[in-house]
């Protein structure tokens, strides 16, 4: 199944794959997320991933979409409020994921963006309650190495499974 992403300023892109996970229900009203994950590679070849310690598992930055909100300022301001790192959305979107769960369909959007700032001690992440809640922090490794540690958690949560 193929999508076309598209974001604020009106720049359609040709189609990306699609990953879909769960199946929409009949009888069910879904509310309607949309929501970018970006992936974040420093100069020397370092990506950044969210861990979420309480649920175990891993991911990479991002979250909602405001109302309004331009995808590129959406995934540089998420990475900014999970990592404290700046980065510079540089690419289209690469893929989408299409998922269904519980009564949640939520589309993300992922985006390649270059590092411009790892961030320091003063600008530490901005996690929700929620983000605190779940554990969340941060890390930067290797290329490749991502999926080699994401492959190898196993989430204790239904969530953790889905993504």
């Amino acid at each position: 199944m193929l999508s076309y992403a598209v974001w604020k300023p009106g720049l359609v892109q040709s189609p990306v794959p699609t990953k879909v996970i769960g199946t929409r229900k009949d009888g069910i009203v879904y509310q309607e997320r949309r929501a970018v994950r970006v992936l974040a590679i420093t100069p020397d070849d370092r990506v950044v991933i969210v861990k979420a310690s309480r649920d175990n598992y891993y991911k990479l930055p991002g979250g909602g979409v405001e109302e309004g909100e331009d995808h590129r300022v959406a995934a540089e301001r998420e990475v900014l409020e999970e990592t404290g790192a700046q980065v510079s959305v540089h690419t289209a979107c690469c893929t989408t994921v299409e998922e269904y769960r519980n009564d949640l369909h939520q589309i993300s959007y992922c985006y390649r963006a270059t590092l411009l700032d790892e961030g320091d001690s003063s600008s530490a992440p901005e996690l929700t309650e929620d983000e605190v809640a779940d554990g969340l922090s941060h890390e930067w490794v290797s290329v490749g190495k991502e999926l080699e540690i994401m492959a190898t958690v196993e989430p204790t949560s239904e969530l953790g499974r889905y993504i």
